[in-house]
């Protein structure tokens, strides 16, 4: 058996927590590696759904959830999580959570920068969450972080208070947005401590014993390929790498600890925030296809862009992600619809492209070139075999098989945790 790890394909909100949650039964441990609490995942467990930014989505199966030294941890918005999940009947303590004693922490005034910044931007802003997660990256790689274990050395935080402030009061200054007092920033510190000192240990120690034994470990991705501050739509990206290779750097193991990657995508595109999406539709498919498919974002409420399958961009993020299956989702949303297109690569400045450019003018002035296929008028929703799909479904899956050059090996029909078909187990190497 072989670890597994699973990242988005596009830009995020693939449908991610379904695939961890319905694989995190036959995991030991579920690992997050990158990002904050700017993405979510929702899980339908029975008759109780969890939202979930910061926790393993494994927990709601039981297994170890582990936090590993890559994500950026917001301490108040992680206890405010445990707290909500715990009144939903899910026991969150030190036996179910870890957390890498080395993982930075965001805090109020990362939070508040953020929100200035956006806002100097004005019709030039990102799009991020306004949750402080790229600054809290920026002071993590400029060396100023505050991290997990400053918080049981009092003399080292307020020390490292100093030069924080000192940098982000002078920044928050000049944006004309209000600063931050230390003595208040540290009492918060001190309060929450014990809150969550209990969590911390080196996760790395662990996961080399779980790797000892042959125990199972599934990393949980945020964000996806097309977000990662590398390879994605930049700057319209995240903050952190969302690629498969990070898995091992964000938690404390070698770089063969990915093992078998898995990239999730939608049976069309979505994304939310600023930035390039060449296969957008603002028309009524485009509104249809949100309506269909409840496309909110789970973190923010935030209304999502949606279009066709851009074949092009998925096949870039199998390429420089690692992706050797694909889990594609959400196939019930294009039942109905009599003619389906598929983005297959781009005309820019009257030239044609098969992949999507890394210069910001490109990737804006990048028209879809479409390949056009026949739906279906029956319903695929809830189908759990190839037998009970229509023909013109399957020919759409075998199409987007071919043009990303990587095997659709999971699909996904409904919400429903069992509405899956499996046509390889990634645990199986």
């Amino acid at each position: 058996m072989t670890n597994v790890t699973i990242i988005g394909a596009q830009w995020g909100d693939e449908g991610k927590g379904k695939v961890v949650d319905w694989l995190a039964s036959r995991a030991d441990i579920v690992v997050r590696f990158q990002g904050g609490h700017n993405a979510g995942h929702t899980l339908v467990v029975g008759n109780q759904t969890y939202k979930l930014s910061l926790l393993p989505s494994g927990l709601v199966r039981g297994k170890l959830g582990v936090i590993g030294n890559g994500v950026v941890i917001d301490p108040f918005a992680l206890l405010a999580e445990i707290e909500r999940v715990s009144a939903q009947g899910l026991a969150v303590t030190p036996e179910t959570l870890r957390i890498a004693d080395n993982a930075p922490l965001i805090l109020p005034l990362h939070a508040a920068l953020d929100a200035a910044r956006e806002a100097a931007r004005g019709a030039r802003k990102i799009g991020t969450t306004g949750r402080g997660i790229g600054p809290a990256y920026e002071d993590k790689v400029a060396r100023r972080a505050i991290r997990v274990c400053d918080l049981a050395e009092p003399e080292t935080l307020d020390a490292k208070l100093d030069e924080l402030l000192l940098h982000h009061n002078t920044l928050l200054a000049g944006l004309g947005a209000p600063t931050f007092k230390k003595e208040d920033v540290l009492a918060s510190l001190l309060e929450l401590a014990p809150k969550l000192l209990p969590f911390a240990e080196p996760v790395w120690e662990r996961l080399a014993e779980a790797k000892r034994l042959g125990q199972r470990i599934l990393f949980e991705g945020a964000q996806a390929v097309m977000l990662d501050v590398d390879h994605g739509t930049y700057p319209f990206v995240t903050s952190s790498n969302t690629v498969a290779s990070t898995a091992g750097s964000g938690s404390g193991m070698g770089p063969d600890a990915a093992g078998r990657v898995l990239g999730i995508a939608k049976a069309y595109c979505t994304r939310v925030g600023s930035g390039p999406f060449p296969t957008e539709l603002n028309d009524e498919t485009g509104q249809l296809l949100g309506e269909r498919g409840h496309e909110f974002g789970t973190v923010t409420g935030r209304k999502r862009r949606c279009g066709w399958f851009d074949a092009a961009l998925v096949r870039q993020a199998v390429k420089v992600g690692g992706v050797q299956g694909l889990a594609l989702t959400k196939l019930d949303v294009l039942d109905g619809f009599a003619e389906l297109k598929i983005g297959v690569g781009y005309s820019i400045n009257g030239k044609t492209y098969k992949h999507l450019p890394a210069g910001m003018a490109a990737q804006a002035a990048a028209e879809p070139i479409y390949e056009v296929m026949e739906g279906w008028s029956s319903s695929t929703r809830g189908a759990r075999s190839w037998a009970d799909l229509p023909a013109a479904a399957i020919k759409y899956v075998k199409r987007i098989e071919e043009l990303v050059e990587a095997p659709v090996t999971l699909l996904s029909t409904s919400p429903e945790r069992d509405d899956t078909i499996l046509m390889q187990d990634p645990f199986a190497g």
